[in-house]
């Protein structure tokens, strides 16, 4: 305030700023409102089935107390385990090991426009398919067993890594890069010495957490073939014998959380 206790004419003068109304957004929050309306009414979903429901879940859960600890059914259920981290480990390394130059190749910071946006359609086609469909297809075409399963899972982690791979690389900096081509390296020797060193955090970041996903994703190809303890689950589930389904998926848990502090692990390794 001014000495004769007037307010200056400036502070007079101000007004408040209001946001701009974002319309486009408030219709979009609304159309997704009604289409979710919508959809709900399609696909028959009720309170009264939802809720009638209940009943027979708590029958389901009282039919798998206690879990089956029968020394037989463990030995198989430790057996299919263990083939199920042996897919997940194998499918991880070999997918890794594929994803990487197909990472690579769809850079395009790095790489010319048609080879970045031929990689970019072949990592489009491996994320096209769920997992179980391409389960599905190698078990038609070369059988049963963990061979399929594996396959699966690396199509799986081209189509999900190699993004994420090509993602990383199209962020690093250019002056790093551009550099190590001043002093006259090989593009091998760029890719060690200016690219690989912004990105290697990251790099073991993507290859901890596809692990993770292969050993969900294990046993999960097991149910239609694919080898692994779903293959035990399924069987399990067909032959009504809910407290051995209770063991398995048990065992599962545990095998997840211990992927998950192996895998926070590994990340703190490259921090």
């Amino acid at each position: 305030m001014t000495s004769n206790g007037s307010i200056p004419t400036k502070i007079m003068q101000q007004r408040v700023t209001r946001l701009p109304v974002k319309w486009g957004r408030r219709f979009a929050y609304i159309a997704l409102a009604l289409y979710a309306i919508y959809a709900t009414s399609t696909l028959e979903f009720t309170w009264s089935r939802l809720i009638s429901g209940l009943p027979q879940g708590a029958r389901f859960l009282g039919r798998m107390w206690p879990p089956n600890h029968e020394p037989l059914k463990l030995d198989l259920m430790s057996q299919g385990l263990l083939e199920s981290i042996e897919i997940a480990i194998l499918a991880t390394f070999f997918g890794i090991l594929l994803a990487l130059p197909l990472g690579l190749l769809a850079a395009r910071n790095l790489m010319p426009a048609w080879v970045s946006w031929t990689a970019r359609i072949m990592i489009a086609l491996c994320r096209s398919f769920n997992t179980i469909i391409v389960s599905i297809l190698f078990v038609k075409a070369i059988g049963f067993g963990a061979l399929a399963g594996i396959i699966a899972l690396i199509v799986g982690a081209l189509g999900f890594i190699s993004k994420l791979f090509a993602e990383a690389i199209e962020e690093v900096n250019l002056k790093q890069v551009e550099a190590v081509r001043a002093t006259g390296a090989t593009f091998a020797g760029v890719l060690i010495m200016g690219v690989l060193p912004q990105v290697l955090a990251r790099f073991a970041g993507f290859s901890a957490y596809q692990l993770d996903t292969n050993l969900r994703n294990s046993t999960i190809v097991g149910i239609v073939g694919g080898g692994g303890i779903g293959a035990a689950l399924f069987t399990a589930y067909q032959r009504f014998d809910y407290d051995y389904v209770l063991t398995i998926l048990i065992a599962i848990i545990a095998i997840i959380m211990l992927s998950e502090f192996v895998s926070a692990y590994v990340r703190k390794l490259f921090q």
